[in-house]
């Protein structure tokens, strides 16, 4: 009978503190998250010094909550995993630096994980039944990836955008009506309120990368669009915009993963990354997956956001396949995805 692994793992890349303990990468023994979204409200955004400052003084804390409510000790870990990009550098440090601490005093191998892996590992956790390959669309603040996982840990990237990610245009949009940050999450609830066919915002494809994302072209339209209005003095109906540009996103979304899944012949379709919340596009994708017969995934909304049980996942895949680092791992920001 194979033994069980059990791991420790640490996030820290942007604005969440998180640590959690996953064993054998899909059973979720705690998971702790301290958020810092109040903090950076006031300045509508994350403010990279002040996440990094937060981080230190939280991430004791939160190790110390993950393994007293998973029962168990440094002695009990097989391994300790963490983010190292990509993300913020002074988050991601911060991380790095307590896990390769703790790696170091209990004299257990470290994992090195990509953020964005983590992101579609989260998959495996609330679905049991999911096993590569698959097609998975990453949607976050930072990352908009059409990807096939064709194995753990194996992947290929299909589609990226070309300029602002998905998330980032959900967060510029939610502040020019108003709304305020962070955007993802209000301009989902306004638009509930909201006619998504009330204004014609684009629809951008890039040409001779049908695949790829644009949604800066978006976020300008929705600009040039308050603007007009507010010269005219016409009243914005903040419900609508945040319905009609929403709409928008999730359109190009859905139509280029169907695109995918038609292009690769695969038919398990997965969503990750913070967006993958968003409740308008979980709906438009699962019931495009449901015409086409395709079997759709997607994490809980808590594990859609950044948080260490997802790295933990992921780690679990890497670890099995004997991925290690040296105590010289260092922060990288800008990472690539299959980078290492």
């Amino acid at each position: 009978m194979n033994k069980d692994v059990t791991i420790l793992a640490i996030e820290s890349s942007c604005d969440e503190t998180a640590a959690a303990v996953v064993r054998n990468g899909r059973e979720v023994l705690s998971n702790i998250i301290y958020s810092q979204i109040d903090l950076h409200t006031v300045f509508g955004g994350v403010v990279p010094e002040i996440a990094s400052r937060k981080h230190i003084e939280k991430i004791n804390p939160v190790i110390e909550a993950a393994l007293k409510e998973a029962g168990i000790g440094f002695a009990d870990m097989d391994a300790v995993a963490v983010t190292y990009g990509p993300g913020l550098v002074g988050a991601l440090l911060v991380g790095v630096a307590e896990a390769k601490a703790i790696a170091y005093a209990a004299k257990k191998p470290l994992v090195p994980v990509h953020h964005i892996e983590g992101h579609i590992s989260a998959n495996y956790i609330d679905n049991p039944d999911l096993v590569p390959p698959f097609l998975c669309m990453v949607v976050s603040g930072g990352h908009t990836h059409l990807v096939v996982v064709e194995d753990y840990g194996k992947y290929k990237i299909l589609g990226r955008t070309h300029d602002d990610a998905a998330g980032e245009a959900f967060d510029k949009v939610a502040r020019a009506i108003g709304l305020g940050y962070p955007g993802g999450p209000k301009i989902d609830r306004a638009a509930k309120e909201g006619n998504a066919d009330a204004i014609a915002f684009p629809r951008a494809h890039i040409k001779d990368a049908p695949l790829d994302f644009s949604f800066s072209g978006l976020k300008s339209a929705v600009l040039n669009y308050l603007n007009g209005c507010r010269m005219k003095g016409i009243e914005i109906n903040t419900a609508d915009v945040a319905a009609s540009f929403q709409k928008s996103v999730v359109d190009v979304i859905v139509d280029h993963t169907m695109q995918a899944a038609r292009m690769t012949g695969i038919k398990k379709v997965a969503l990750a990354g913070g967006v993958a919340s968003n409740s308008a596009l979980r709906a438009a994708m699962q019931e495009a997956c449901r015409r086409r017969n395709y079997t759709f995934y997607r994490p809980t909304p808590l594990l859609c956001t950044d948080n260490a049980a997802m790295i933990g996942s992921a780690a679990y895949y890497d670890y099995m396949n004997g991925k290690r680092a040296d105590l010289d791992l260092n922060a990288v920001p800008g990472l690539k995805l299959g980078q290492y």
